[in-house]
């Protein structure tokens, strides 16, 4: 028993380095960030190794910490297996997972059930935000942010093609008899804050020449621009993949049939490389893209994480 560490300081390592912090090592632990600092030294001492290079604003993993840590991870996992077999209790797992409002409402929670059933001791705790996530400061294991694919310091994995769309109801489509590009020159054009120029990059694409694209009224979210344009008030431009249900169900339609791809500048999960260390998050960004490749929004094979 002399070569076996001390356990405390050995579950503070696990923590502060599968999420490469002090900090949130210590939020999760229910303990002060200066008492992982000590346990996690009290392991260093232990060992005769360093297993952290420690900067101002950050930790860093030396490469005898990576190897460590990889390997008490697989028996932390298996200890964690055979506690719940034995004992028969599920031990939850959180991931806290961010998104926009919209995509939220109208494509992650629809299938978030799925997800559930499969993984039964994982809670997805969802929240939502337009602002831009800071992974070393905020508790987030992974968000959905819309961009250009280019976020330095974390994975990226494209979700989702971004396809511009006009879309009314078609009562709004009969009543004003929609048939040309230049006749959104004569009813409202909603909009949405957080995507300021789409009406732009559409009409551009669809030469709309005619037609001032930021005429009309400004809302704070695509979801209040949806619910104006299900009220009848005007014409929305919309993300297609977002509202697939509702031209499906004809409580929308596009009067016109000309989606313009944003390429590159579509939605993204962004997460810290760290979180693939633990399965519940790699079984979910699995999931994730595999429901957008069920759904028909990316063509690019889903690639396991590790």
């Amino acid at each position: 028993m002399d070569t076996l560490p001390p356990l405390n300081p050995l579950r503070a390592f696990e923590a502060a380095g599968r999420l490469q912090s002090i900090r949130r090592a210590a939020d999760e632990l229910l303990v002060t960030p200066g008492a992982v600092s000590r346990q996690v030294q009290r392991l260093e001492t232990f060992l005769g190794v360093r297993l952290f290079r420690r900067d101002p604003r950050e930790i860093v993993l030396t490469s005898e910490g990576e190897q460590y840590l990889a390997a008490i991870t697989r028996h932390l996992d298996g200890i964690r297996e055979e506690t719940q077999k034995l004992t028969g209790r599920k031990m939850v797992e959180i991931l806290r997972v961010r998104a926009y409002t919209t995509f939220s409402m109208k494509w992650l929670i629809p299938r978030l059930s799925s997800f559930h059933e499969l993984n039964p001791t994982t809670e997805v705790r969802l929240t939502t935000s337009n602002e831009t996530v800071d992974f070393e400061r905020e508790n987030v294991d992974g968000a959905i942010r819309l961009g250009d694919g280019t976020w330095p310091g974390v994975e990226v994995d494209r979700v989702m093609k971004n396809e511009l769309l006009p879309l009314c109801t078609p009562a709004f489509q009969a009543r004003h008899a929609l048939k040309e590009v230049d006749d959104l020159g004569h009813v409202p054009l909603l909009h949405s804050l957080v995507r300021p120029d789409d009406w732009r990059y559409w009409l551009e694409a669809a030469g709309g020449r005619s037609v001032d694209p930021y005429a009309g009224p400004k809302y704070a979210s695509s979801t209040l621009a949806y619910q104006a344009t299900l009220e009848g008030q005007g014409v929305m431009i919309a993300q297609k993949a977002l509202f697939l249900d509702d031209l499906r169900s004809g409580r929308l339609v596009a009067p016109f049939d000309r989606a313009l791809d944003r390429g590159d500048f579509t939605y993204y999960f962004l997460y810290p490389r760290n979180r693939l260390r633990n399965p519940a998050f790699r079984r979910f960004r699995v999931w994730l893209l595999e429901q957008a490749e069920i759904a028909g929004h990316t063509t690019e094979p889903v690639k396991p994480g590790g």
